[in-house]
């Protein structure tokens, strides 16, 4: 269930992950953040859209995805760590992998930090 509030400046969206893939609730997040859906979309504006995810928790995660790898490089050598998906849930909450899962669907530059700071996720 999506839900739209509009305000005077931001319109607030609302998607419910209960029950949905991963995958799924990422683009639609990722979408809606960059304003897509909007009539007057540009690639170098940020849209007046926070979303906000609940219910990250009782996503519907099948066995073989568990072992998908999250990583990240320090910059020094041998400085890479990498973990699956099922032990940074465990770890940081599913509401972590939401977030690094809808940022590595956003465009790679200087607004990928800004718009990050629309997506609110919740357990």
């Amino acid at each position: 269930m999506t839900e739209v509030k509009n305000t005077t400046e931001n319109i607030e969206h609302t998607i419910d992950a209960a029950g949905k893939r991963l995958g799924k609730v990422a683009t639609e997040a990722a979408s809606w953040l960059q304003g897509k859906n909007r009539t007057d979309f540009a690639k170098h504006t940020i849209a007046p859209v926070s979303v906000k995810i609940v219910n990250a928790s009782k996503l519907d995660v099948p066995e073989k995805k568990k072992s998908d790898i999250y990583q990240s490089y320090s910059g020094y050598p041998g400085g890479r760590k990498t973990e699956t998906l099922e032990h940074l849930g465990k770890r940081l909450g599913y509401s972590e992998v939401v977030r690094r899962t809808v940022n590595g669907m956003l465009p790679k530059n200087k607004l990928q930090s800004k718009l990050m700071h629309n997506l609110e996720v919740t357990e």
